[in-house]
């Protein structure tokens, strides 16, 4: 599902206008992008948790030539499913 197909889906849904449903989950989206970009977490019970996650410096080999690099620490974004959710997917 994209984006389009979740605001045809949420106007389904609900009684909003397509445009509402898209100006609603934009806003949702940078809302969460903004406060984990600023080490926040976001949780929604039941559906799950937003939050950034450091990867610490570590050794990679380049495939082509075998060589050992280091790959630089990194913070990368992390979700994990809340229970319901989790119950949901996997009954």
């Amino acid at each position: 599902m994209n984006k389009g197909e979740l605001v045809d889906a949420v106007t389904a849904k609900t009684n909003i206008t397509k445009k509402q449903a898209d100006e609603v989950i934009s806003a949702f989206l940078s809302v969460v992008t903004e406060a984990v970009a600023n080490g926040e977490k976001v949780t929604l019970i039941g559906f799950g948790s937003f939050e950034r996650r450091e990867r610490s410096q570590r050794e990679g080999r380049n495939p082509k030539t075998n060589e050992t690099i280091t790959i630089p620490a990194t913070k990368v974004p992390a979700f994990s499913a809340g229970k319901q959710f989790r119950e949901k997917v996997a009954p």
